[in-house]
């Protein structure tokens, strides 16, 4: 990826041109260098000789001059002295340094021995002293006052601004460079049709114009984070025979108001010199969220960006030929202005891939990776409901660390089987539990068993484990059938029964509660909350809609605006959650009491191998003398 420019006329490599501004840098740091380095002397390194050592090479006449100055003495050896005191015959300079006290006999000693004898002012003149504390200053001077009239120039020039903040941070990707195709896509084949329909439109519009049809000027992409908004981008970059410009909305935002703006206008200037192009925003609800929506008001620069990018959109002619892409997880929250005909009027959604999807995509990922025989991607994908595209691309990345881990030459299942309990309970820890904390966890955990094997509606139970992961001290896993659209009260009803085991069994095994069941409490209140207000399932409360529970809420839409409920329905949904979390977790100790010999086989056998398999527990419960219910 390289900055916005355009496209060279030779594909000739070049060499990379230095900026002037950084050429004077170099230059200026080199003179002072230069300049402290001839203060010192720009001699070679002398010899360091002792004053006692000093006054015997006199004596023995190795000494051929020297020079006085203050304490320091600097002089010339012979080439016997130089020899006898193993000196480099190169340089037989040498430098000592006289004691504080007075020595009467020196000047006497070298005279008798005919040393040439000099001498230098203590100190250096003055405009030496002048020079050197000046001239660095002098030159650090300079060179700001350069750097500032260059930035005054660019300004005057047009050139973006000072230090060039008004310029567009999009990046131009080349397709020769971009390696992901629309093959590398998998499981959004409608997603693919789409942009396919657009590539085909930019590189020959002239089929579309004949039948008098508009390409739409904007195109979002909406799904939860993974589900592969951002690679679809990256492969239509590789796909498209157009220049394509990609950047995060984030990055148009700057401490000073109006630089958002500003970009906003330089990209789009440069699209149109260069149409028919693509321009990519990804994460838009960092700069396209409702204008004047949150407490306080809005936030002067996101407002001015945004409405410069509707100017922008808005302003497009139909010979232009340029289609914005953008991709948000938050289309909630983004200006109706964005969604108007005209503007981002097509929406293309991708959503969490189904099991034939999510075969697909492992099917991509695993292309590089070498497979033992007994994985089979099908029972993969049937394994990982939920999943999102970047899910399962991690999925196959840490099933390859696992087999590198264990030394093995391909990746079997049991990696995958590995790497997905990684992904979904966590990693093993190590926790020293007591025998009695292990037996409170093992009771918890039977008590979900035993509501899920036994529930009619609820999702088939997988295993059971005491083993902590994460921050579970224990984990029931269940895994469904298949992929759910719709939930129905008697499926929701049973989950949360299934949520109420583990608290329910210790109540009835201990005949009191610990803290291990906080989580399933938030989960099963916050589940009937939207049993209540949002879906209609409370006869008393009746068939009303009023957002309750909902999440991922817009921080500030609802502060300027009356709540869609009085006070006395709040009570009275709080009432009735209440009520039916006390009738549901009656219900569930009942049900156990009634099983309670099964529920202790499991817990005795959880103990023991502290893992049971979905065959290893029905085995325990019908192996039972108390029959199914």
């Amino acid at each position: 990826m390289t900055e916005i420019q355009k496209p060279q006329q030779s594909q000739q490599p070049q060499s990379p041109q230095v900026p002037a501004q950084y050429s004077f840098l170099w230059l200026s740091a080199a003179i002072i260098l230069m300049f402290f380095w001839l203060q010192e002397g720009g001699q070679p390194t002398v010899a360091e000789l002792p004053y006692s050592q000093f006054k015997e090479a006199v004596t023995n006449n190795h000494v051929e001059e020297v020079t006085l100055r203050a304490d320091h003495i600097d002089g010339q050896l012979s080439e016997d002295g130089g020899r006898a005191l193993a000196s480099d015959s190169s340089s037989l300079r040498f430098h000592s340094i006289r004691p504080p006290i007075d020595d009467p006999d020196l000047l006497p000693v070298l005279e008798s021995h005919a040393v040439t004898i000099s001498a230098t002012p203590a100190e250096p003149p003055v405009w030496q002293q002048v020079l050197t504390s000046v001239l660095p200053w002098l030159m650090f001077l300079a060179l700001m006052f350069w750097f500032w009239s260059y930035a005054q120039r660019r300004m005057m020039q047009g050139g973006g601004g000072a230090l060039g903040f008004n310029r567009s941070k999009a990046r131009r990707v080349e397709k020769q460079f971009s390696k992901t195709r629309l093959s590398d896509v998998a499981g959004i084949e409608s997603a693919k049709r789409d942009i396919t329909e657009i590539i085909d439109f930019l590189t020959s519009p002239e089929k579309y114009k004949a039948l008098g049809a508009d390409m739409p000027t904007g195109i979002l992409l909406v799904g939860p984070p993974g589900t592969g908004k951002t690679l679809l981008a990256k492969a239509i970059a590789g796909e498209a025979d157009v220049p394509f410009f990609s950047i995060s909305a984030s990055e148009f935002i700057e401490m000073f108001v109006g630089v958002g703006a500003a970009r906003v206008r330089d990209m789009f200037d440069t699209a149109r010199k260069e149409a028919p192009a693509l321009i990519f925003i990804d994460e838009l609800d960092a700069i396209g969220r409702s204008r004047g929506a949150g407490f306080g008001g809005g936030h002067d620069e996101r407002e001015q960006t945004l409405n410069q990018i509707l100017t922008e959109m808005d302003g497009f002619e139909g010979h232009e030929n340029v289609v914005v892409l953008a991709a948000t997880n938050r289309p909630d929250v983004l200006d109706s202005a964005l969604l108007r005909p005209g503007r981002f009027d097509r929406k293309v959604t991708l959503d969490r891939p189904h099991k034939e999807a999510r075969k697909a995509i492992l099917e991509v990922h695993v292309r590089k990776v070498p497979l033992d025989s007994d994985v089979e991607l099908g029972e993969i994908a049937a394994r990982t409901i939920g999943f999102s595209g970047a899910d399962l691309k991690n999925l196959v990345n840490e099933a390859a660390l696992t087999a590198a881990r264990m030394n093995l030459k391909k990746v079997n299942n049991d990696c995958f089987e590995h790497a997905r309990d990684r992904i979904v309970l966590g990693e093993e820890r190590d926790a020293e539990l007591t025998q009695e904390e292990k037996q409170v966890v093992a009771y918890h955990e039977c008590g979900h068993a035993i509501m899920a094997y036994f529930m009619p509606k609820a999702d088939p139970l997988t295993r059971v484990t005491i083993i902590p992961h994460g921050m579970a001290m224990g984990v029931t896993e269940q895994t469904p059938k298949e992929d759910r659209y719709n939930y129905t009260e008697s499926y929701l009803t049973d989950r949360i029964k299934v949520m109420l085991g583990g608290r329910s069994s210790e109540k009835l095994i201990y005949g009191e509660v610990s803290t291990g069941a906080q989580n399933d409490l938030k989960e099963a209140t916050k589940l009937l909350r939207r049993m209540f207000g949002q879906w209609g399932m409370s006869e008393k409360i009746g068939p009303l809609g009023l957002g309750i529970g909902e999440e991922h809420v817009f921080l500030g839409r609802e502060m300027g605006q009356p709540r869609e409920y009085s006070e006395h329905m709040a009570e009275l949904i709080d009432i009735e959650v209440q009520a039916k979390l006390i009738e549901l977790e009656k219900t569930t100790v009942n049900f156990l009491s009634e099983h309670r010999q099964q529920l202790e086989a499991l817990a005795e056998a959880v103990l023991a191998k502290e893992t049971l398999t979905a065959t290893e527990i029905r085995e325990i419960l019908e192996g039972s003398e108390q029959p199914r219910a």
